[in-house]
């Protein structure tokens, strides 16, 4: 079944917030395991031709995930969410920061906090929220400068062309 998924980015400078909200062609489980399994995500979660590498994950409350963002050259851009709160299949929330391979966060780049949640909208049809907040208005447009909408766009429509295979799989299992 084809659908016209839909797509929102919202920027609110007064409040230091971005909203996104994103549909996906897959039951709420499915795209659930692709936001919080490490596997998953290193399939997904950046703009080609840059990839994810997870270093760790330990996907609880007080748990991380650090990962790099791989170039096509080797190059690499570290990064870790560090977990607040986490309602199984529902949503979860964390703080996002740029680190170094360690996870030591670097000084000077943007730190947001992330929720995230997760709505069935229909058979074989899931929204997701994600509403970002960040302590200052230029943590938010340095990020915006950044590309970071683009990117996550297109992270979103790798995840699309992943979640057919990952259904397959799922019911092969």
């Amino acid at each position: 079944m084809r659908h016209n998924l839909a797509f929102d980015f919202s920027v609110d400078k007064d409040n230091r917030t971005i909203t996104v909200k994103r549909e996906f062609a897959a039951e709420r489980p499915l795209v659930w395991d692709a936001y919080t399994k490490s596997e998953i995500l290193d399939k997904w979660w950046g703009p080609k031709p840059w990839n994810a590498r997870t270093k760790r994950m330990d996907f609880r409350d007080g748990g991380t995930w650090l990962y790099a963002m791989v170039g096509p050259n080797g190059e690499e851009h570290w990064a870790t969410v560090n977990y607040t709160k986490i309602h199984p299949k529902s949503s979860f929330a964390g703080l996002d920061a740029f680190t170094d391979s360690n996870g030591k966060v670097a000084d000077g780049m943007p730190q947001s906090k992330w929720e995230v949640s997760f709505e069935d909208k229909g058979e074989e049809l899931t929204e997701v929220t994600i509403h970002i907040t960040y302590d200052d208005l230029k943590q938010l447009e340095d990020t915006i400068k950044m590309g970071f909408k683009e990117g996550l766009s297109i992270g979103m429509e790798q995840l699309d062309e992943l979640l057919p295979t990952l259904k397959k799989e799922r019911n092969e299992e």
